[in-house]
């Protein structure tokens, strides 16, 4: 399980829906706003 930077929540990495790369890394959000949110500004949640 991958957790959220955004509200924390536990994420399945093999169902997400919403993921986002930044600087190699692959990221894993519960719903597209919170994918929104990191994508907007990546590197207050890095």
């Amino acid at each position: 399980m991958a957790i959220d930077p955004i509200c924390k929540m536990a994420v399945d990495e093999s169902t997400a829906q919403y993921t986002s790369e930044y600087k190699g890394n692959k990221y894993y959000f519960c719903a597209p706003g919170c994918k929104k949110e990191f994508d907007n500004n990546p590197d207050k949640y890095c």
